[in-house]
């Protein structure tokens, strides 16, 4: 009985009787309802996004409600990251009471949008909180830390057995010829070259963190 209730639930979504749902926060302003979030969840940073609204009021059967046409017409909106704000121009949905404004978050973190003006009359100043910007790790794959412990395993190898090396020539472990400075020179100088390497190496790996 059970499979059979999960399989029609299914087939629910599958069809779009369901929609799925999605962290949009509303706030009530007098007889209007206002609901904001973000278009594609979870918002990604450096992703093309929408901010979309909601504008609804009771409709004329009780328990329903019904789209608010022409809001932003005495509405202004402006985005808030921190102590950043950008007031954005507003598409109308083609479905009466939807709203949406083309966005590309650049920073993680929490953003506020911020109504002003009047519906109808009814004077509107209310601040809503959207669903937090996340970084691209909750898409990437696979993993980038994978690679980065490989580098970090490669790097110690490297600087152990320049280390040897460099212990092997001031012991006299390491021959280099009697015949003048030069051979014991170019040693020293091919190991400075490795030890410039590392440290590039390590430069840039720490970058990419």
């Amino acid at each position: 009985m059970k499979i059979a209730i999960f399989g029609f639930i299914a087939l629910l979504f599958s069809i779009g009787m369901i929609a799925p749902s999605f962290a949009h926060t509303t706030d009530e302003v007098g007889p209007y309802e206002i609901e904001a979030g973000w278009g594609i969840e979870p918002p990604v940073v450096g992703i093309r996004n929408d901010m979309v609204f909601k504008i609804t009021e009771a409709g004329e059967t009780e328990g329903t409600r019904m789209g608010v046409t022409s809001v932003f017409k005495n509405t202004d909106v402006t985005v808030m990251f921190g102590g950043a704000s950008k007031k954005i121009d507003i598409n109308s949905d083609p479905r009466p009471g939807y709203y949406y404004s083309p966005i590309i978050p650049t920073k993680t973190g929490s953003y506020q949008v911020e109504f002003k003006g009047e519906i109808r009359g009814e004077p509107i100043d209310v601040k809503i909180t959207v669903e937090d910007v996340e970084s691209t790790a909750v898409l990437d794959f696979p993993p980038t830390s994978g690679g980065g412990d490989t580098d970090i395993v490669a790097l110690k190898n490297a600087i152990s057995s320049l280390q040897q090396d460099v212990s092997k020539l001031n012991s006299g472990e390491t021959k280099v010829s009697s015949d003048g400075g030069a051979a014991y020179d170019f040693a020293i100088l091919g190991l400075s070259i490795a030890g410039a390497a590392i440290i590039l190496a390590i430069i840039s790996l720490v970058k990419r963190k």
